[in-house]
């Protein structure tokens, strides 16, 4: 495990918020230099804290109004079936997230419609046919808010 000191939490913490800001600008913002900076954000990326930057879309904007997180249960189990519905599931553009858990379900799944119609056109055509599935619970999300993880 990597130590963290401020700076590094803090440099963190605000390219979480935004992984757009280039190490110059984070520089000013805690009293580094550029490229004290961009040394502290490659350490960060070697070691593993900075698993990778991603683009957040707004999925209404894209006319995708309804996520639902879907519990399914498989009918069978095996090592076959999981890597089967896995590599079939991923395969869906609809699921955005796929979750094997403990629990009532053996998968969490996270899917994008554009409304309800939508996503039971996406259940019944593409999720329930599924190698291996069994029941199914829906849960559509009203509101998310969206919180930063832990940094140290």
């Amino acid at each position: 495990m990597i130590e963290l000191d401020d700076i590094d939490r803090s440099i963190l913490r605000a390219l979480q918020s935004d992984a757009t800001q280039g190490a110059g600008a984070l520089g000013k913002r805690f009293g580094l230099s550029q490229p004290a900076t961009w040394r502290r954000i490659k350490r960060l990326e070697s070691a593993g804290v900075i698993a990778g930057r991603r683009i957040l879309l707004d999925r209404e904007a894209l006319g995708f109004g309804v996520t639902v997180f879907l519990g399914v249960k498989l009918a069978t189990k095996g090592r076959v079936s999981l890597e089967d519905f896995e590599r079939a599931v991923t395969a869906i553009p609809e699921v955005q997230a796929v979750h094997h858990v403990l629990g009532l379900y053996d998968y969490r799944l996270r899917v994008v419609a554009r409304d309800l119609a939508d996503f039971e056109r996406v259940l019944r055509r593409r999720i329930m046919t599924l190698p291996g599935v069994g029941n199914v619970e829906a849960n559509v999300i009203l509101t998310e808010e969206r919180l930063a993880g832990p940094i140290g």
